[in-house]
C-alpha cells in the first residue's frame, strides 16, 4: 500500500473548512485513503473523522491508499495538505 508523509500547511490546521476541500477530494479519488496523525488512523474522506484528528499547521501525517490510482490521489492530496487550505476554501 502507497504512503506519503505530509506536512499539514494551512495556518489553521485541519478545522472545519480545510477539512471539507480535502475529504471532499478524498471521495472523489477512485481509491480508499487513510489519514493518520499520532496513533490515530481515519478514512480521509469523513470529515468528522479528519477533523478529530486535531492536525495543526506544521504536524505531520501520513497518508495511505490502496485501490485504483492509488499514487496518483497520494499525489493530490498530499499537495492539498501542504497548501494553504483557508485560501482555497474561499474561493
Amino acid at each position: 500500500m502507497p504512503e506519503r508523509r505530509v506536512t499539514i500547511g494551512s495556518a489553521s490546521g485541519l478545522h472545519a473548512r480545510p477539512a471539507a476541500v480535502f475529504t471532499q477530494a478524498a471521495v472523489a479519488s477512485p481509491a480508499h485513503v487513510r489519514i493518520t496523525a499520532g496513533e490515530r488512523t481515519v478514512d480521509a474522506g469523513s470529515i468528522l473523522g479528519v477533523m478529530s484528528l486535531a492536525a495543526q499547521q506544521g504536524d505531520e501525517v501520513l497518508l495511505s491508499a490502496e485501490g485504483p490510482d492509488a499514487e496518483r490521489a497520494l499525489e493530490e492530496l498530499a499537495r492539498l495538505l501542504e497548501s494553504d487550505l483557508d485560501a482555497v476554501s474561499q474561493d
